[in-house]
């Protein structure tokens, strides 16, 4: 009389988790990287619509670029809304713009992005980069590629 065992062994069993254990070990992270560069994307998709709607205006105005990026969004001719900037891991997401503002006397402005998260535009008449737009954060993305270097 043979008896047939049918089933699997506890240390069967404990293999395979394991196994499934360090395969989520490996996983987990990548895809919490992968989810960081989808927001990078995003962002960068986001920065060259703006700068595109800032190219239309500026030529539909004749050559004036709009003092706030918020003129972008009035009755819905450039944009229907403020995109978001997105720098993962730094600061929350935000449509919030952080304008360059002229210093007193009249002299353009030498301020540059503060870290705050946002938009940060450039929309001082007398500075040279009058009209740009950047992600408003000094660190670097997954590429080691500041972010206003876009």
């Amino acid at each position: 009389m043979t008896k047939s065992k049918k089933g699997f062994t506890l240390i069967e069993l404990m293999i395979v988790v394991a196994i499934i254990g360090i395969l989520a070990a490996i996983a987990i992270p990548k895809f919490a990287e992968l989810i960081r560069k989808s927001s990078e994307g995003a962002s960068k998709g986001n920065l060259g619509s703006l700068r595109s709607s800032l190219s239309i205006y500026y030529g539909d105005m004749e050559g004036v670029y709009p003092e706030a990026i918020g003129s972008l969004t009035i009755s819905g001719k450039y944009l229907s809304a403020i995109p978001t900037a997105r720098a993962p891991n730094y600061h929350a997401d935000s449509s919030v713009e952080a304008d360059l503002i002229a210093v007193a006397g009249g002299s353009a402005a030498t301020a540059a992005p503060n870290n705050a998260g946002g938009w940060w535009y450039n929309n001082s008449m007398t500075n040279a980069n009058v009209g740009q737009v950047v992600v408003n954060c000094t660190h670097t993305d997954t590429k080691g590629s500041v972010w206003t270097l876009y």
